[in-house]
């Protein structure tokens, strides 16, 4: 175990844990909702220090993340709990166990993780994801701090649902985000996740305004979050607060865990795909095997620039600045 950051020690030996929003009164012995950080003897630990549960090098194009270093491979590992309790969870086998019901762990210091990282062919760093980062955020820190000395390229895919002050240390580590912006009702959140939107939103401006690279998912669920104005809102909001040129995957939704909904229909992610783009220049469809809604267009020539076919990705209209070959217009910072 591992001392926690982000805590507070009252009473009677409880503690409240202020890592995230749902600010956990933990009593002596018990975790908090993400099922990772318990109260010992009046102390919070995370249960997680160097302990994975699943680890493998990922095309980038997973996270997803399309607008950095697109067609590269990066090292991805996550370890178990999530502060959400979202019944679609597709990755619930470790987000929703805790580690005395999940026995399969692997102990990798930080500098096996580090060394792994920079010895994998055509690795361009590490990424914290398969379940949600910010409950193994002590290990997190200290893994990015040190990729960092070896000019490893750091990605945290995340839900958003973080205090402002955990953020504002990890940030300057993180090299890029992907959130997951589940809808945009707080209905949706507090109903289906058990949590809160305004404190994702929150993130997501945070981390614009770091100007650290920032893509967002949205994940549509039929008949809970496929509305078109509440989606039209969401992408408008994107582009007000964050530039018309952040990265939307909309991403479809398979039955999964809990929840046994029928899938999202083609045709509802393509009228959402088309309304996005009224608002956003860069949209993209997820959890589908489509070339047409998956390749990156030049925003003012139209020109394919990387095409994307399942799991293959090629740079087909870029120079090795990210500027589009026919128009030289500037697509992709990170390439």
């Amino acid at each position: 175990m591992k001392k926690a950051l982000f805590y507070e020690k009252l009473e009677r030996g409880l503690v409240r844990c202020e890592l995230c929003p749902h600010y956990c009164l933990i009593a002596d012995n018990d975790h908090g909702i993400c099922n990772v950080r318990i109260n010992h003897n009046g102390n919070l630990y995370s249960e997680l220090f160097e302990k994975v549960s699943s680890i493998g090098l990922d095309p980038i194009e997973k996270k997803p993340l399309y607008h950095y270093y697109p067609g590269s491979k990066i090292l991805s590992f996550g370890t178990l709990g999530c502060n959400l309790k979202c019944p679609f969870c597709q990755n619930y086998r470790i987000s929703q166990f805790t580690p005395e019901e999940y026995k399969h762990t692997t102990l990798y210091t930080i500098e096996d993780l580090v060394k792994i990282a920079r010895e994998a062919k055509d690795n361009i760093g590490i990424a914290f994801t398969y379940n949600e980062p910010v409950t193994f955020y002590e290990y997190m820190l200290q893994v990015a701090a040190y990729a960092k000395e070896f000019d490893l390229k750091t990605v945290m895919v995340t839900n958003g649902f973080i205090n402002r002050q955990p953020l504002e240390d990890l940030i300057p580590v993180i090299d890029a985000f992907n959130v997951d912006l589940k809808a945009f009702s707080e209905g949706f959140y507090k109903n289906i996740t058990q949590s809160r939107l305004v404190p994702v939103k929150k993130t997501i401006k945070s981390i614009s305004e770091s100007g650290k690279h920032l893509e967002i998912t949205n994940l549509v669920i039929p008949g809970l979050n496929d509305q078109t104005n509440e989606f039209e809102d969401m992408v408008k909001w994107i582009a007000r607060e964050t530039g018309d040129r952040t990265v939307l995957h909309i991403s479809r939704y398979y039955p999964a865990f809990q929840m046994k909904r029928e899938l999202t229909p083609f045709n509802t992610l393509v009228g959402l795909y088309e309304i996005a783009k009224r608002h956003l220049k860069y949209v993209y469809l997820g959890n589908v095997i489509d070339k047409t809604h998956e390749t990156t267009y030049c925003d003012q020539c139209n020109e394919e620039l990387i095409v994307r076919e399942a799991l293959k990705t090629t740079l087909v209209g870029l120079d090795s600045y990210g500027n589009c070959l026919h128009c030289r217009n500037h697509v992709i910072d990170y390439i």
